[in-house]
């Protein structure tokens, strides 16, 4: 029987008439004992990477990196009327920055490619056709106006609207006689009654009869492109994944993509549905909400661990629930069978939190600092550009001093480069009115400073030593108290009434900075 005959316009190039398929060395005899573990994340490019896809992602690298296998990427863009522009790219760029790039993706390629979906069609339409030999699927021809009414008397009788499968029912001569006319349509699946129990890695065995609620799901469209469903399976099988970890908003589906494996022939591999990613309001993860995106985070200076970090906290499959975990011990902790099926609740309002713990950590490691430092430099020419007087406060020692003495106190890099920590690269202009007004003793208060940290001794010097020779300072001036001195001090080192204490803010400037601005404000 002939399968999507006489198509023409842009689905017969897409079917019949653009270059073979070219599917590499891939092809699958099932998920049986001993087969190495494969999985994939397949996204839909109708939006980019979105906090919900990296959590999916990241359960698939964390589970394949677990058992030393592989990690595939497959994009799914079948829906081509939904398709963004860049967001195919974006996804992968985003895994990447994550730390979790893909084995085998569209960019790195692999023994299974293609890994677009829109660039395998005739490997859908191959099977297509042998479901429809095999009596398993057949060609419907109902129009969408039909199909509208069916719908809307369901509705009106409270009912679920499905189709009544009709078209099942057409003898092979009222077929073939309508698509010799050229008749619109699309390829159904027979569901039958009967389907086995499902054994889910996370929900256990699940009877789901897809045959008794719903009509004969579409398995091509009359576009010529296959629905989820065919093109799930059929790219599951012949890319031999092994483990499918999903969310759960796909298990009742899966039973009728199992009965689709059996209508194939083929052994389907094992399945394991995510429980559900919700806000703190209870309400489900959208794509609507574009804060969520992972460009926006790591736009906002938010690290990709505390991203990791705070979607597997909420979460389940470890051995317990700590803040702080990089991805080799989410790894080394990971058991699929620990995962509940409870829903997990996002609590974004957490993530600066998370996000100080990695910063901290990667400032107290020599390697990634070190990184950390040219990404300051950078933040600190772009944000202060041509307000930067001096270029000393880019050299590579004072922004490690930066970075060390913030540690902990910092939320983001971001930060340091905030209006609050402005004076750490622009020396402030305080009119030495401003300093007498403090105190009528503020020109010797400086000066007893400057002659403090002249005298210094070489070495390091921590905040409590400083303060007690700061605290020292204020018998010598009866007349002020000790909180104006630091007020006085604060004022003439950055310009500000608030921030760090003054203490850090001086070691943070150093010494020679120190001086050079208290001189400043007593002769300004």
């Amino acid at each position: 029987m002939r399968l999507l005959a006489a198509r023409g316009g842009a689905a017969a190039r897409a079917w019949g008439a653009g270059p073979r398929l070219r599917l590499g060395l891939c092809g699958r005899a099932g998920a049986g004992a001993g087969e190495r573990v494969r999985v994939r994340f397949g996204p839909s490019p109708t939006g980019f990477l979105h906090l919900g896809g990296l959590r999916t992602a990241l359960y698939n690298y964390i589970f394949a990196k677990k058992h030393g296998g592989s990690f595939i990427l497959r994009i799914e863009d079948t829906d081509q009327s939904r398709l963004v522009p860049g967001a195919a790219e974006n996804i992968e760029d985003m895994l990447e920055w994550a730390g979790i790039p893909p084995d085998e993706s569209p960019r790195q390629g692999g023994p299974c490619g293609p890994y677009r979906q829109s660039e395998r069609l005739d490997l859908y339409l191959k099977e297509a056709q042998t479901l429809v030999l095999r009596n398993a699927a057949y060609y419907c021809f109902c129009s969408p106006r039909r199909l509208e009414v069916l719908k809307k008397e369901a509705l009106r009788m409270r009912q679920t609207p499905k189709y009544d499968n009709r078209c099942r029912h057409l003898t092979a001569q009222q077929v073939e006689e309508r698509l010799a006319q050229g008749c619109p349509h699309v390829i159904r699946f027979r569901l039958e009654e009967g389907a086995e129990p499902l054994d889910d890695l996370v929900y256990g065995l699940k009877q789901l009869e897809p045959a008794s609620v719903e009509g004969d799901p579409v398995m091509v469209k009359a576009d010529g492109f296959p629905t989820y469903h065919l093109a799930n399976v059929v790219d599951d099988h012949h890319m031999r994944i092994s483990h499918v970890l999903r969310g759960t908003e796909w298990l009742a589906s899966t039973a009728k993509h199992v009965l689709l494996y059996q209508a194939l022939g083929w052994e389907p591999p094992v399945f394991a549905h995510l429980p559900l990613l919700l806000n703190k309001d209870g309400s489900k993860l959208s794509k609507r909400q574009g804060d969520l995106f992972i460009q926006n985070f790591s736009r906002n200076g938010f690290l990709p661990e505390a991203l990791l970090d705070i979607v597997t906290n909420c979460g389940s499959g470890f051995s317990g629930n700590r803040s702080g975990r990089i991805l080799e011990e989410l790894i080394s902790e990971f058991d699929v069978s620990r995962i509940t099926t409870h829903s997990a609740l996002l609590e974004l309002d957490k993530l600066p939190q998370f996000n100080r713990i990695h910063l901290l950590r990667r400032i107290e490691s020599a390697e990634s600092r070190h990184d950390l430092v040219r990404e300051l430099q950078a933040l600190v020419e772009k944000v202060f550009g041509e307000k930067l007087t001096d270029g000393e406060v880019l050299c590579a020692d004072y922004v490690e001093r930066v970075l060390l003495h913030r540690k902990g106190h910092i939320t983001r890099l971001l930060d340091l480069v905030s209006p609050t920590y402005s004076y750490l690269w622009i020396r402030p202009l305080v009119p030495r009115e401003q300093i007498e007004n403090l105190s009528s003793d503020g020109e010797k208060i400086c000066s007893m400073v400057v002659r403090l940290f002249q005298s210094w001794p070489n070495g390091s010097v921590t905040p409590t030593e400083l303060n007690s020779e700061l605290r020292a300072l204020q018998a010598q001036f009866t007349g002020t108290k000790y909180s104006v001195i630091m007020k006085l001090l604060r004022l003439a080192l950055s310009g500000q009434q608030q921030g760090p204490s003054v203490a850090e803010m001086m070691l943070s400037l150093g010494p020679k900075e120190v001086c050079q601005r208290l001189q400043q404000a007593v002769i300004h």
